[in-house]
């Protein structure tokens, strides 16, 4: 069957066996007025493990990214020192940039 709000792709039924918890959880939604159908918890769920699934991809590119550029020999060792040196780089950065948002006074 055709679904206009998928984008006219096909939809598939497929039965779902949810725990007690779990429907009782559903029915508690479905009561509140915060979704309407079983299945619209079941969109839901799906939407949200997809996003975590789409963070999860750009995290690990995220990490080959670093391991790519630390196998250049690019980055630097992370110690006390360096994080003070990072810190004191990133308050003079800001405290510039602050000061050429502030008006000049007159």
């Amino acid at each position: 069957m055709l679904d206009p709000q998928l984008g006219g792709s096909y939809t598939v039924d497929m039965e779902v066996s949810l725990t007690p918890d779990q429907k009782a959880f559903v029915q508690q939604a479905i009561e509140s007025g915060r979704i309407l159908r079983e299945e619209d918890a079941i969109k839901e769920a799906l939407l949200l493990w997809e996003e975590r699934e789409r963070v999860r991809a750009e995290v690990l590119t995220a990490l080959d990214a670093g391991d790519t550029s630390i196998a250049r020999g690019e980055g630097r060792p992370v110690t006390e020192e360096s994080m003070r040196e990072v810190a004191a780089d990133v308050k003079c950065r800001g405290r510039a940039r602050l000061a050429s948002e502030m008006p000049t006074p007159r």
